[in-house]
């Protein structure tokens, strides 16, 4: 798209490549080997500021991408991407390259759980996650900023804002965690994010003549719904199912994800 021409990190995958590579090699080995004899940060007061300035900037990217299509004038069925220079077209891409931006803010979860040596946190899940989203997002902001290859990025909006108020309030400390009954339900919406992003997606299969400039986009947006889906329901069966990560707030009043 050349309307991204001298934007931040979009000249070339490389960048992207290597901050997720070296997110990775720290969250998974040179972290945990820099922390083994050291005692764990107390970070209470500096996570409780991002988790709530991620709330903010989620709300803020909802806002944008349903001005910027969703809630002006897109159908949720086959929404092209807008090529023009006109100004909601401009205003999609900025929402588009902001939410890829973000996901390299979001790196700092897992950062956090290594400084605070929460290392039984850093699942394959939660890495493969925070990394994917980065890299795929390179290319759909790269050739396909709009249309319904976005809709997905405004569900993952609106359910991060539930999802760091969560973690926003259990940083403030044991005082607060009261208020954290619903993790179970947090876990839900994320489960229903999937289902919905699948379903959406999916409809390209059954419409007749969609011309959406990029048909490999959906079958990558389908295949990381499908495959998160899975994810999310096997940690579902072991944390609450089976037990195997029950919260311990509901043993002792003390939550055990912060």
């Amino acid at each position: 798209d050349p309307r991204l021409e001298g934007w931040p990190l979009m000249s070339s995958p490389f960048p992207t490549t290597f901050i997720i590579g070296t997110y990775i090699y720290f969250v998974t080995s040179l972290g945990p080997k820099l922390m083994e004899n050291k005692k764990p940060f107390e970070l209470r007061q500096i996570m409780a500021f991002y988790n709530f300035s991620v709330v903010i900037l989620s709300l803020y990217m909802t806002y944008e991408f349903l001005m910027s299509g969703w809630a002006t004038g897109y159908s949720f069925r086959c929404d092209i991407v807008d090529y023009s220079r006109s100004p909601t077209a401009l205003r999609m891409v900025r929402a588009c390259w902001l939410y890829y931006f973000s996901k390299f803010i979001e790196l700092l979860d897992t950062i956090f759980f290594v400084l605070r040596k929460k290392n039984k946190q850093v699942t394959f899940l939660h890495v493969f996650h925070h990394s994917i989203m980065p890299w795929t997002w390179w290319f759909g902001v790269k050739f396909a900023p709009g249309g319904l290859g976005t809709f997905h990025a405004l569900l993952n909006c609106i359910v991060h804002v539930i999802m760091y108020t969560y973690y926003g309030i259990c940083s403030l400390g044991p005082a607060y965690h009261k208020y954290l009954w619903w993790k179970k339900y947090m876990t839900t919406i994320q489960l229903v994010q999937f289902l919905i992003v699948t379903a959406h997606i999916g409809q390209i299969y059954f419409m007749d003549d969609c011309p959406y400039q990029y048909p490999i986009f959906m079958f990558i947006i389908w295949l990381y719904g499908s495959v998160f889906l899975v994810l999310f329901l096997h940690f579902w069966y072991h944390a609450y199912t089976k037990g195997q990560r029950l919260p311990k707030m509901t043993k002792n009043g003390i939550s055990k994800d912060q």
